[in-house]
Parts: structure tokens; C-alpha cells; sequence
């Protein structure tokens, strides 16, 4: 198992992530995590243009903003779906989903086998969270933005990723049209 350090700190200390490193222009690896009902959502069988938002905790504050924010921006993106992936448990989710209104976002639980977090290189060693994150997947399959962000309790930049998902989805929408 690849382990970095320096990458990331948690309230300003250094922590261990686990994983490989994904860069743009990488192929989006494949994981399982579980929708709020419970049901195996398999990565590879979402089409189409994939925003992966990644929180340690809905229940915090910055997680609670980063949701909501990427939330607001899903009629931006237009067929795109916006995924939120974090290790809370399915029903904590669905209820502060809920509770936050959300529903342009599906959350996703990596608990049960870090799958996610393992194949992402975001889950934290010493903590068994995953750091916060952001991915951009094209309809190929092809990262076309990643962050890390460099301290889990920052807020990513949503500018740049809802730009790369604007991007591939009008990248998709052309081809399509081209076919």
C-alpha cells in the first residue's frame, strides 16, 4: 500500500494518506461505496461527466459548505453528477441530506471497505477519514481535475472544478452531436 506524507496536515499537523496520487489526464479508477439506501454503487457504471466531492465528515462545517455549494452548482453542469463521498455511515447521509435539503448531490459511504479511499489516495491513516478532495471525471473515464486539498479543514476550489466539469460536459455534448 503506497503511503504518503507531506501532502496533507489536519488542523495544521501533518497526516499520513493512503493510496496512490491521481493526476489529471490519469484513468479515473474504478471503486464501490454505498448509496444512502444501502444499494453497491459501482463507480464505473456512472456515466457520463462525474464531479467526486470529497468530505471527512457531512457533519462539519467546511463539509457542510463544500456539499451544499457543489448543491447549488449541479444546474451549471448539465447532465454531470455530482457525487459527495465521505465515511459517514449511509444513514447519517440520508439524514443530513434531509435536514440540509440537499438533493443534487448523491452522497456515497466509503465505511465499509475504504474502497474509494484507497483507490483515490485520500483516506487518512491515523484517522480512517478521507482528506478533502475534489475529481473531475470526463464521460471517457478520464480525470480532467484534481485537487488535494493541502489542509482538510480549507475549502477546495470550486471555481476550477465546476470550470473542468463545465468543460468535459460540453466536450460530451459536442461529440455527441458529431456522432
Amino acid at each position: 500500500m503506497t503511503e504518503r506524507t507531506g501532502v496533507v496536515t489536519f488542523r495544521g499537523n501533518p497526516v499520513t494518506l493512503l493510496g496512490p496520487e491521481i493526476a489529471v489526464g490519469d484513468q479515473a479508477p474504478d471503486f464501490t461505496a454505498l448509496a444512502t439506501d444501502l444499494r453497491p454503487v459501482r463507480f464505473s457504471e456512472l456515466g457520463g461527466t462525474r464531479v467526486i466531492s470529497v468530505v471527512p465528515s457531512l457533519e462539519t462545517p467546511v463539509c457542510d459548505l463544500q456539499t451544499r455549494r457543489f448543491n447549488e452548482s449541479v444546474t451549471q453542469l448539465g447532465e454531470a453528477t455530482v457525487l459527495t463521498v465521505s465515511v459517514d455511515l449511509p444513514f447519517a447521509q440520508a439524514r443530513w441530506c434531509g435536514a440540509a435539503g440537499v438533493q443534487g448531490v448523491q452522497t456515497l459511504s466509503d465505511h465499509r471497505d475504504v474502497s474509494f479511499g484507497l483507490a483515490y489516495g485520500v483516506l487518512i491513516k491515523e484517522f480512517r477519514l478521507l482528506s478533502r478532495a475534489v475529481f473531475v471525471v470526463d464521460a471517457t473515464g478520464t480525470v480532467v481535475h484534481a485537487e488535494y486539498v493541502p489542509e482538510v479543514g480549507q475549502e477546495p476550489n470550486f471555481d476550477a472544478a465546476i470550470v473542468a466539469a463545465q468543460g468535459a460536459e460540453t466536450a460530451r455534448t459536442t461529440e455527441g452531436r458529431a456522432a
